[in-house]
């Protein structure tokens, strides 16, 4: 399990699956080089970025939080779960912090930061959430996708449509 399965379980089953079974098409999205660029760039010359830890890869960890950078709050639910399951894996090694979520618009010079952090409440849910998508990632065959508006801009668009 990684964040960006749980990220991507929120926003499209079917590329949940898909990614989850290692078919991955990002490597020819535009969107998704972007992304990394902008990372790269936010985090360029910085400490304490892209940590990895076990099956987790964090944007930015220090004494207080756990960062996710996006570049756009289109997908709020997702990265607010996929935020939660970090916080998750690393109290579980005995590493408690809060999380933070800075969005970096790229139409605009402006952030947003979202804070959150995990209570039982949350890791109840969470879990269940978990056990959802293990489920799903059970299947033989991944779930029929739904055209939505969202869909023409996914790297995985022509695999399931066209």
């Amino acid at each position: 399990m990684t964040g960006t399965i749980v990220n991507y379980y929120f926003h499209c089953k079917q590329q949940c699956w898909l990614f989850a079974n290692r078919i991955n098409l990002e490597n020819n999205s535009e969107d998704v080089h972007v992304g990394k660029v902008l990372h790269e760039l936010k985090t360029e010359g910085r400490k304490n970025t892209e940590i990895s830890i076990e099956n987790i890869k964090v944007d930015k960890i220090d004494n207080t939080y756990v960062t996710e950078i996006k570049r756009s709050d289109s997908d709020m639910e997702a990265v607010k779960w996929q935020t939660l399951f970090y916080l998750k894996v690393l109290k579980s090694k005995g590493i408690e912090r809060k999380g933070k979520i800075e969005i970096v618009e790229k139409k605009y010079n402006n952030k947003k930061i979202n804070y959150l952090e995990l209570n039982e409440e949350l890791e109840n849910k969470l879990n269940s959430i978990l056990q959802e998508i293990e489920a799903l990632l059970n299947y033989k065959e991944p779930p029929i996708g739904q055209l939505l508006p969202k869909c023409k801009k996914c790297a995985y668009y022509e695999y399931c449509f066209l």
